[in-house]
């Protein structure tokens, strides 16, 4: 069973990405990749906020009945 990302471990790699794309010799190329990979990290990293968003709403409720 492959093991999730953390959402932390996400955001530090939309991070590297970004550095990487402020490279002023990057071949738009590897921009056009940089950039796709980040796109995905960050919705992969959105959806895990939303989970975690859903899950303490769901704790708070319990907590509140």
């Amino acid at each position: 069973m492959a093991k999730t990302e953390k959402f932390e471990d996400k955001l530090e790699k939309a991070k590297v990405l970004l550095n990487k794309l402020s490279e002023p010799t990057l071949s738009l190329e590897d921009s056009m990749t940089y950039y796709k990979d980040g796109i995905k990290i960050l919705k992969e990293a959105s959806n895990l906020l939303e989970e975690a968003k859903q899950e303490f709403e769901i704790l708070s409720n319990e907590i509140d009945s």
